[in-house]
């Protein structure tokens, strides 16, 4: 039975401030947050608009990702996976992290690391019931591509001391496997373009890299498609640990309302599952806060169970109920005595999919209070 503390790991979707392709399709000025401002309830109790406590707050001013950094850290978090989007043609939604948290004064307080969302960027903010959605960017990323990706991350990323490593390796995570393994042009190429990005990083001055995979069965988004065998691709590219995104990567959320904690059993018995699976690779658990995509749905049509977005939705996810999965969590991993125990949340501020711990007007901080009841002060960076 271990006795260390986890990284207590928080995923973060940068899409709430100003970004020149989101112009592009959307108008000057847009953010997500225009989604949360007009997001109406879809049925009788839904409970829709939701209302940020801090407004609606610009992430790449690095005086308010400060105030989000301060938040997390005296709560318990220890870092932030930031949504991290790389395409051919160059970087999507980076601002957040490059001008927000990088220059705020206060990043030494919290650690951050990059979770390459390489999946498609669709047309769904907001999607039309029953229209084929748009694709904006692709996912798959060229072997070109990806030469460039690896050196930005290692010059631009992991030489910043808040950077999370570990054993001093620096932490990097893929989203969908099967697109990179596609773009690379198959498995054997993917393991050798890691290869190279491994060297890339010990020449950098650094042990090794730590890769991670988030592996998931049931897609969500339009588009996404996961891996035939992914315990023999997770070998073939030598991954140092295993996580999730979301439950309902693994649970089949039914319509139009699933109990919380109903969601948490079927997920927990997934994670038992996952960690005998890929042993002796870690898995890093997740906890999910909670799931309703509908803000992300064109109001004014039906809202039924025709997929993502208009799809089931998790209720009952109180900070209570929120606080008893983090305590699971940590129990849990206590009893698996990994070397280095963490594991995600979902998420920092994932707004138009129901699923923040940012404070809003009813619950305050009532989401990052049951994280620090649970798991006390986070570590310092450093550690």
């Amino acid at each position: 039975m271990s006795t260390t503390r986890p990284t207590v790991a928080v995923y973060y979707f940068p899409n709430y401030h100003q970004d020149a392709r989101n112009a592009a399709i959307h108008g000057p000025g847009w953010t997500e947050w225009e989604l949360v401002k007009v997001a109406q309830p879809r049925w009788d109790g839904h409970a829709w608009p939701k209302t940020p406590l801090w407004g609606y707050t610009d992430e790449a001013d690095p005086a308010q990702m400060a105030q989000k950094i301060a938040a997390a850290a005296d709560h318990g978090v220890d870092a932030f996976l930031f949504d991290w989007y790389f395409y051919d043609d160059g970087p999507f939604l980076q601002r957040g992290l490059d001008e927000g948290f990088l220059k705020a004064e206060n990043n030494d307080r919290l650690k951050f690391a990059l979770m390459w969302a390489n999946h498609d960027w669709i047309d769904i903010h907001p999607a039309k019931r029953g229209v084929r959605h748009h694709l904006h960017f692709p996912g798959t990323l060229s072997p070109d591509g990806w030469e460039t990706l690896t050196d930005t991350v290692i010059e631009k990323y992991f030489s910043h001391p808040s950077y999370w490593t570990i054993d001093g390796a620096p932490y990097f995570s893929i989203y969908e496997l099967r697109t990179f393994i596609d773009g690379m042009g198959g498995l054997e190429k993917a393991a050798a373009a890691l290869a190279r990005f491994r060297a890339k990083v010990r020449a950098a001055g650094f042990p090794d890299l730590h890769l991670n995979a988030v592996i998931w069965a049931i897609p969500i988004l339009p588009n996404e498609q996961g891996l035939a065998d992914p315990k023999a691709a997770t070998q073939a590219l030598g991954v140092s640990s295993i996580t999730s995104y979301v439950w309902i990567h693994h649970v089949p959320v039914t319509f139009p309302i699933m109990p919380y904690t109903e969601c948490q059993a079927q997920y927990e018995a997934y994670r038992v599952k996952a960690a005998a699976d890929y042993a002796p690779v870690p898995y890093h658990p997740n906890v999910t806060m909670g799931w309703d995509s509908s803000a992300r749905t064109v109001g004014t049509d039906m809202f039924d169970n025709s997929g993502y977005p208009y799809m089931g939705t998790l209720g009952g996810n109180t900070p209570a109920a929120f606080q008893q999965a983090l305590l699971s969590a940590k129990d849990w991993l206590a009893a698996q005595d990994q070397a280095h125990p963490a594991l995600t949340i979902n998420a920092w501020n994932e707004w138009t999919e129901g699923s923040y711990l940012e404070p809003d007007t009813e619950n305050q901080l009532g989401y990052l209070e049951a994280i620090k009841t649970v798991f006390g002060e986070a570590a310092p960076t450093g550690a």
